[in-house]
Order: structure tokens, then sequence, then C-alpha cells
């Protein structure tokens, strides 16, 4: 990472420039005899250490707008949030919420602090961005900012600058099956994957990325398993993402991490969820995997094809929390 880069280049600037000191100092006392020697800090000839900055200080469209932004210090007592054994890998994410005062940005900070796997939070009032780094599920997060009795909007998610392509949406919308599946690069040989979906028959459903994103006939039109020449093996295609398993009113909820899954190969494809755990069988529902916006790409509130405000928009289109 950049981070890690540019720290590592100015603790070497800072060693390189004491050491002339440090030999100087290290000549004068050997000339001099033992009685007259006194003990010499080196430390406090070197130069003053500077603060070393987070990551989330370095990204630059935290920089974008001239306004104050409002920013927490890491919280090193919350546990990361996990899915079974797993804990999900630190992601940037950003919300637009409906925010009007430094009150609102206080009571947003304050819910956001309880969270678990919420490591540091930024505000920007003017634009009414929440930026959140951590390992805590989108799903957790949205319904955590609409406690706060405020309107949230996910606009973006990945790891800012160091992909193309950092993130991907597949949206189910019914006539039987809704949900949201989020998919997100952490680095070129991990993605993170998280889904909310409703309207599905209790029990463990199958779902896989597949090849195609044709859906002239729904899931049958969709191909085979996505696996590409670089991918696992047969007997387990790179897009076989595993089994879902719905309540007993048809919700599913999951969050997880898929080794070797590159974000920019599933523009176009689809994703498919299947009637049980047989992914042979054709699938029940289906829907076109798309390029979502990464951090700092999308801060707009107006559709300019419809001129429907974000928060005036249906919350099924974005509360993956109620999905």
């Amino acid at each position: 990472m950049a981070f890690f880069r540019s720290v590592a280049t100015t603790s070497t600037a800072i060693a390189a420039s004491a050491l002339p000191a440090a030999l100087a100092l290290s000549s004068l006392s050997s000339s001099q005899s033992p009685q007259s020697q006194k003990p010499i800090n080196i430390i406090s000839l070197s130069p003053a250490p500077k603060q070393t900055p987070t990551r989330f200080d370095l990204v630059k469209t935290f920089a974008h707008s001239p306004s104050a932004l409002h920013m927490d210090a890491p919280a090193s007592h919350h546990k990361p949030t996990s899915q079974g054994d797993d804990t999900l890998p630190e992601l940037l994410t950003e919300y637009m919420v409906d925010m009007k005062c430094e009150g609102c940005v206080d009571a947003v900070k304050n819910k956001l602090r309880t969270v678990s796997g919420v490591k540091n939070v930024e505000v920007d009032l003017s634009n009414q961005v929440v930026r959140i780094l951590g390992s805590t599920p989108v799903k957790t997060m949205t319904e955590a900012l609409e406690q706060t009795g405020r309107k949230a909007r996910l606009i973006g998610q990945g790891v800012p600058e160091d992909f193309l392509i950092s993130a991907a949406v597949a949206e189910f919308k019914g006539p039987e099956i809704f949900g949201v599946a989020r998919l997100a690069q952490v680095n070129m040989e991990l993605a993170r994957v998280e889904a909310t979906f409703s309207g599905l028959s209790p029990g463990k459903h199958g779902w896989s990325i597949n090849e195609f994103g044709d859906l002239t006939r729904g899931a049958a039109s969709t191909g085979k398993v996505f696996n590409p020449i670089n991918g696992r093996n047969s007997e387990e295609p790179l897009g076989d993402l595993g089994t879902l398993e719905a309540d007993e009113k048809g919700d599913a909820f999951f969050s997880g991490v898929r080794e070797k899954l590159r974000i920019a190969d599933l523009i176009g494809r689809s994703l498919v969820i299947y009637g049980s755990e047989d992914k042979s069988d054709p699938g029940v529902t289906a829907a076109v995997i798309a390029r979502s916006a990464g951090v700092g790409e999308n801060y707009k509130k107006l559709c300019t094809c419809d001129g429907t405000t974000i928060w005036e928009s249906s919350d099924k289109d974005f509360a993956i929390g109620k999905a």
C-alpha cells in the first residue's frame, strides 16, 4: 500500500539524517578521557519525529471539499464483526446521510462508535457524507445509521486509489425475490462479498456467479458457473459462492470473502440463486452484475434521468437492511 511505502521512506530519511550527527558525537566521546565522559542523548539531536498519518487521512477524496471534516480517532477497543469464524477485511464505505447540523453529526458519530468493527469515522456535513473504515458488514452499518432516525444511502465502497474497478453490485427487484449483493475488491487476491435477500423459500439455496449477463430466459440463459482459466479447478469453480440459508420468513444474509475473485472480471456477468443447494438445476432468479461506485465517485443527489432526489428514491433501491 502507498501508506506503508510512505512510512518506510520517511523513517529511512530520518535515520539517514541522524547518522552523521551520531558518528560525530561518537568520535568526540572516544577522544575524551573516561573521567570526563558524559552520557550524550543522541535521540535529542535527531529531527523531531513526525506524526504518522493513518491510512484514512491519506485518502485524497477526503480533501475534495474545503468544508471542515469531523474525524474520530481510531477506536482499537472495537472488536471486528465476523461471519461465523471469519473476520471481514477492512474497507472504506461511504454513505450519504440526511444531516443538517452539528447535532446530527454528533448523533451519527456516537451511534457508529457503538458498532463492532468500526475503526474510523469521518463526517463531511456540507456534502452530507459519512465515511467509515472498518470490518463491519454493510447491513449492520446501514441499520445503525437508520436507527439514528436519519435516511442513509450507501454511495461507495472499496480501497481508494488501488483499483480501477473496486466495487460491483447485483440488484434483485422481484417480483418475488428482492435483494442486493455487493462485491468489493480488498486486494488482487481477495474480494469481500455481502448480500441480503428476501422472498426466498425457507431452507438452503445455492448461489453463484455465472458466465453471462443474458437474462432473456432468466437464470436459464446465464450459462455455467464462472470459472476463468486461472480459476481453482472444475470441481470448485471460482464463481461458486456456496450456500445461502433462508430463515422461516424467507430472508437470507451473507457476508464473507472469496479468494482469487477479481471484480473487474465480473462486470456484465450474472449472479444466480437456485431453488436448492443443487446448482445443476436452473436457477430461480438472476441479476446482472454491474460496476458500483468506489470511494469518492458518487456524490450526486439528483438523478438526471427522472429528476428524483436521493432522498425521494425508494428504500428498496438502497436500504439493503430492509431488502
